[in-house]
Parts: C-alpha cells; sequence; structure tokens
C-alpha cells in the first residue's frame, strides 16, 4: 500500500514545504487510525501516548536518557524527522544492521525502519541483544510480495523444468529472514541495491541463470543496465500463476528469473514523470533509484542508491537542479539540506513509504518508555535454524569482492 495525495506544484521550496491535506485513507496507511478488521500487529499492550500530546519529544529525550547506553536507536532515511531526530544513526537497511551489530554494549536495539530490516538486525546481532520494532504493523509490500511457500512452490517449478541445477537465488536485502534463509540453503547470496552488479557476477560464476527475489525492477535494471544482458534474457516469475505463468522452455532459455514484486513507491515513478519534470525545469537532473522501472532508469540521468542518491547531492554544486525518484521523506530532508539547490519530487503526486511512516513519535515513546521501565515490548526474533542460513547468505555478501 502506499500513501497518495496529489499537489498542483512541487517546484522547492513551496512543493517539499507545503503539507498535504490528509484524507482519512491517508492517516490509515500513516498509521494515525487502525483498521482492526485487516491490520494485524497494530495494537500496543499499553497506553500509546497521543500525537497530540505536547511533552513527546521530552518524554522520548527523557525515556533515552534514562537506558542510556543500554539502548540504540536506529533510523532508516525515509523515516519521519520526528523519529529520525532520536536516532543514533541513520542509513540503509544493511548499514544499520551492521552498525547495531558493532555495538555489542546495547542490550536494546530499536530499529525505527520496517519488519525485514528488524529482523536482519536479529540476525547480524548477538544472543545477548534484543531487536525492538515500535510498531509491528510496520511491514514492507516488496517483502511481503514473496512468501516461503511461493518461493518453495518457484524451486519445485524450476526442479521440474530441469532448471534448479543451473540456477543460484539473488535476494535483496529487502526480503523477509525466510527468503534469505532459502537463498542461503540454496547455495545464493542477498544484494544491496549498491552492490548487486557485483552480487549477480558472482552468481553467474557459480551457475547459469540467477532467480532474483523479491524485486524484478531491480533484478531487471541491473541484468540490463549494468551487465549489458538483453530484455529478452529476462522473465518474470509470477507466484500467483500456474508455473509462475511459464513454460519449461522459457525457465531453461532465461538467464535472469525475476521475481514479481516491485516496491510500491519506486514502482509508481513513470517515464510520465520523468518528462513532466523535465519540461517544467530546464536542465533538471533527474535522480532514481534502481527499484524504479526499467524505462524510468533508462530515461534518467542519474542511477543509484540511497547513499548514491544522499552523496551525489552532497556534492552537486549550487544553483543546480535535480528531481528525485526516491522515498517522499527522504527528499524533502534532502531540498531542506540543500537551500542553495533546487529539490524536487520527482513525481506530483505525493507519496510516501506508509509501512515506514507507522514508526511515529507516540510508538517511539511507548517503546522507549517500556524498555526504560523493565518491560520488553515488540520484540523481533528470528529462529535458530532461519537464522543460520539466513546469516549464510548475509556472510557470502559480505566475501563478494
Amino acid at each position: 500500500m502506499r500513501v497518495v495525495t496529489t499537489t498542483q506544484d512541487l517546484d522547492f521550496p513551496r512543493g517539499l514545504s507545503e503539507e498535504p491535506e490528509p484524507t482519512p485513507l491517508a492517516l490509515l496507511l500513516l498509521g494515525r487510525s487502525a483498521d482492526p478488521l485487516s491490520e494485524r500487529g497494530v495494537e500496543c499492550p499499553g497506553d500509546l501516548p497521543a500525537p497530540s500530546d505536547p511533552d513527546l519529544v521530552e518524554r522520548a529525550r527523557a525515556a533515552k536518557e534514562r537506558l542510556g547506553e543500554r539502548v540504540f536507536v536506529l533510523g532508516h532515511h525515509y523515516q519521519r524527522d520526528e523519529v529520525i531526530q532520536f536516532a543514533d544513526v541513520t542509513g540503509d537497511s544493511f548499514k544499520l544492521a551492521r552498525d547495531a551489530a558493532a555495538r555489542p554494549q546495547a542490550e536494546f536495539i530499536v530499529f525505527c525502519g520496517v519488519h525485514f530490516m528488524a529482523e536482519s538486525a536479529d540476525i547480524l546481532t548477538s544472543g545477548d541483544q534484543q531487536v525492538i520494532l515500535p510498531d509491528l504493523a510496520a511491514g514492507c509490500s516488496m517483502a511481503d510480495m514473496a512468501t516461503a511457500e511461493q518461493v518453495a512452490e518457484c524451486w519445485d517449478v524450476l526442479t521440474e523444468a530441469g532448471a534448479a541445477g543451473a540456477t543460484v537465488p539473488v535476494s535483496y536485502m529487502n526480503s523477509s529472514a525466510d527468503i534469505k534463509a532459502f537463498t542461503g540453503a540454496h547455495g545464493g547470496t542477498i544484494c544491496t541495491s549498491s552492490n548487486a552488479k557485483r552480487a549477480l557476477e558472482w552468481a553467474f560464476q557459480q551457475g547459469e541463470k540467477v532467480l532474483f527475489l523479491p524485486d524484478q525492477h531491480l533484478g531487471r535494471n541491473t541484468a540490463v543496465r549494468d551487465m549489458g544482458l538483453s530484455l529478452d534474457d529476462c522473465v518474470v516469475y509470477n507466484p500467483h500463476k500456474p508455473g509462475g505463468g511459464l513454460t519449461a522452455e522459457q525457465l531453461r532459455a532465461a538467464k535472469m528469473i525475476l521475481w514479481r514484486g516491485h516496491c510500491s513507491v519506486h514502482g509508481r515513478f513513470s517515464l510520465d514523470s520523468v518528462n513532466d519534470v523535465r519540461e517544467r525545469i530546464p536542465g533538471v537532473n533527474v535522480l532514481v533509484h534502481p527499484e524504479c522501472k526499467h524505462e524510468v532508469v533508462s530515461a534518467a540521468d542519474h542511477v543509484g542508491s540511497t547513499e548514491y542518491i544522499i552523496k551525489a547531492l552532497d556534492a552537486a554544486p549550487a544553483g543546480s537542479a535535480w528531481a528525485i525518484g526516491t522515498e517522499l521523506n527522504l527528499v524533502r530532508r534532502l531540498a531542506k539540506a540543500h537551500p542553495d539547490k533546487q529539490i524536487v519530487f520527482l513525481d506530483k503526486t505525493v507519496c510516501f513509504c506508509s509501512t515506514m511512516n507507522r514508526i511515529d513519535l507516540p510508538h517511539l515513546v511507548w517503546a522507549l518508555e517500556s524498555l526504560a521501565d523493565g518491560t520488553v515490548v515488540n520484540r523481533i526474533e528470528v529462529d535458530k535454524e532461519t537464522e543460520a542460513n539466513a546469516k549464510l547468505a548475509l556472510e557470502r555478501m559480505l566475501a563478494l569482492p
């Protein structure tokens, strides 16, 4: 799901400073209301502070001070500013998980991100550390597009087609612990948006074809744009169709078997978005994340991970204009940090990562105060067998040249 409201103009600075009028649906998706019939893990045991509480900032600060070095707060780049201000470190999912592992003295890791990120932190940290997700409803639509059962069935399909023996799984960091464990157990590796090319190069040294999970766009863009494969080398496996919607011949002929998954935020950017911003802002640099569609990536001036985007804008000359195709919280933060540059959201439709936005200040305060009072809440634990296989895949990534 995604949060969508429309504005007429997002040119900096006005477009990034005006708040869209929230609709009831937007409030639901932003975590400010709940639908008990459709959501799981939303309820918190105990009293969740009201968003209108004027003391929330002071309460968060006080609880964090009471915990001292016992707590380490991680903030993903896509988090709200109200949450980011309390993060000890910020970064992408893998950087944050590694930062947590590098702080063994921290008893509690409070991960302000989404579920798969907290799982990765639990896998990489010691058994003495406890990973906390302030709102269990903070999931990831992309990660949810590939379940362990679906992937096991896909492997059976590949086996029946005579293709499994030549196939190496490569899973994006944005996947569940179960998918990482499948990848590790089947000789594959994990990748990030920064090292996807290296991961694929390694995989093609191990086998003839790759099963890329769960983001088809990152897999396609890396294979075609960065490695010189053709679009014809790629097929899309749809877990909702018999045999993935592919014939045995197609599976045997393909070099890249792409899972039918995508990011709900990056997947919405279109070629029309790129053409429109070029008409509105002459000389604009279009910079997009590789989770965007292939036609968007092909039309952009620059393509890179979240960290790449941040570094590119840090290095950009004053007076330059940039249209950024990534999550809105980060774009707004970058615009605020670089007032000497014109920075706009690539699309005219405002789109937050709705599940990431579920981690708000009331949930953070509730989690920190609970921990300070001696109650462990919303702990994320990966079972030992899953953890062992997932760690295998992560270690293969860490060993990439």
